[in-house]
């Protein structure tokens, strides 16, 4: 049953937006910790390439499922959400405000709204799917989709090996398309979700993400990319930023057209986030740049709203 005291206040939005600044700022005036919902900061071995809070930043809140896995631990949104679940509930024990940020939309809503019941299917289907990846590559895959489940194929990150891979093996596993399982009544959740997303113009948001990536180069990333370079088929390093690099050190690409790589296909993954976070037109949306008092206020109105019977 739904406690409408208790409140989960998200930060959402595209990457290099400022959430994690944002999100110290709300668990400071709420006495809060803070709920990561980035699937890639789970793991301590990708620090610089998934931009890891800073020290300070680390310090100044306290946060949860922040470098608290390695990348040889299998980990999925599943038991992210069961985790964070378990975690929200103790957090709301100590204090009815709660925070969470992160730019990874499945996660996200899994924590909100519950996933989807999908079946289980032979893990041969999978070996099959990512033996045709190797050997034809991603657009064979995502014709197949597009044959199978067109609703999918338009709705998902179809440039994501994972999420095609994923939806196939269900639609071939069970005969039936991807889709037809999304959707379903979930099981409620124990809080009330406000949703914060922050945004800009895009030309400051591509300023942002070039900024970003030279920042990561000069704070080590090669270094962090090559150490990894030997694991590159682990889920984990599926990741812009790595995947790039790794086929630099592979000499099929110089460096400078890698980094130009990162930057665009960061550039383009920002804009699926939006898209993703704009489905839910309850998001209060603002400028990256509003006054953090403005934002606050905002929030204090509709938590009030929420508890008037």
């Amino acid at each position: 049953m739904k406690d409408s005291q208790n409140f989960l206040i998200t930060v959402v939005g595209p990457t290099a937006i400022g959430k994690t600044a944002l999100s110290i700022l709300l668990a400071k005036h709420f006495k809060s910790d803070i709920i990561s919902c980035d699937s890639r900061q789970f793991f301590k071995e990708m620090k610089i390439g998934t931009a890891v809070p800073e020290k300070a930043e680390l310090a100044a809140a306290t946060h949860h499922f922040i470098q608290n896995k390695s990348i040889f631990e299998a980990y999925n949104v599943g038991q992210f959400e069961r985790d964070a679940l378990k975690k929200l509930a103790a957090l709301f024990q100590e204090n009815s405000v709660q925070i969470m940020v992160g730019g990874s939309g499945l996660y996200v809503d899994a924590v909100l709204n519950g996933l989807d019941a999908f079946p289980r299917v032979a893990p041969s289907i999978r070996e099959k799917l990512n033996l045709e990846l190797e050997s034809k590559g991603l657009e064979s895959l995502q014709n197949r989709l597009k044959e199978m489940d067109i609703e999918t194929y338009k709705n998902i990150a179809i440039d994501n090996p994972q999420r095609v891979i994923r939806a196939l093996e269900v639609c071939i596993g069970s005969g039936t398309p991807y889709s037809t399982f999304k959707n379903k009544p979930k099981a409620p959740r124990n809080f009330t979700s406000i949703k914060i997303g922050l945004e800009a113009e895009r030309p400051s948001i591509y300023d942002r993400i070039n900024l970003r990536v030279d920042r990561m180069l000069e704070n080590g990333l090669l270094e962090e990319a090559k150490a990894l370079h030997e694991y590159k088929q682990l889920n984990a390093l599926q990741t812009v930023g790595y995947r790039e690099l790794f086929s630099f050190f592979e000499g099929e690409v110089t460096q400078e057209f890698a980094v130009s790589e990162i930057k665009k296909n960061t550039r383009r993954f920002a804009k699926r986030q939006l898209t993703w976070f704009k489905r839910d037109k309850e998001t209060l949306w603002f400028d990256s740049l509003t006054d953090i008092e403005k934002i606050i206020t905002d929030i204090s109105e509709k938590m009030n709203a929420f508890k008037e019977p």
